[in-house]
């Protein structure tokens, strides 16, 4: 009867436990580990001798982007908040958002110009911008007055 009893125990207490888990922070939802194994365009740019890396998005107008590089552009300051310059082409639109609100390190396009922007401030919603990707690494390269060059290489895969 003792062992029924033990045995029992065992059974409500692995129920109650399973239950009543703390949460395993190690764990990541499927959509994370999605993402995760997704290869993403990485690019890098070069500003005064400096290295900025960022990782475009999984769009139709940054695999377009993607598909100009490599690039060397002049940027201006724009508002004091971005620094833009005219690519040599509109970009594909397809399938993108009607705008953006954009934040520190975002890079965009900005469809009714054709130009691409790099957000060194946030900024506020702005229709017919297009979110490119993000920057991981240096965005105060881009935090200066004036005009910059920069070249925009794509990184192998897996980089």
């Amino acid at each position: 009867m003792f062992t029924a009893f033990v045995a029992a125990l065992a059974v409500s207490f692995a129920a109650w436990g399973e239950s009543n888990r703390p949460p395993n922070n190690h764990a990541r939802p499927a959509t994370a580990l999605a993402k995760q194994t997704m290869k993403s365009l990485k690019i890098r740019m070069t500003v005064n001798k400096k290295a900025v890396f960022a990782s475009l998005a999984d769009n139709p107008t940054a695999k377009d982007f993607h598909s100009l590089l490599p690039l060397t552009l002049i940027l201006n300051d724009h508002a004091e908040t971005e620094k833009v310059a005219y690519l040599p082409r509109k970009l594909s639109g397809d399938g993108a958002p009607a705008g953006a609100e954009p934040v520190i390190g975002d890079i965009a396009y900005y469809a009714p110009w054709g130009n691409l922007a790099i957000y060194y401030k946030d900024f506020a919603y702005s229709d017919g911008l297009i979110k490119l990707g993000e920057v991981d690494f240096g965005i105060e390269a881009f935090k200066v007055e004036g005009s910059l060059k920069v070249i925009i290489d794509a990184m192998p895969p897996d980089s």
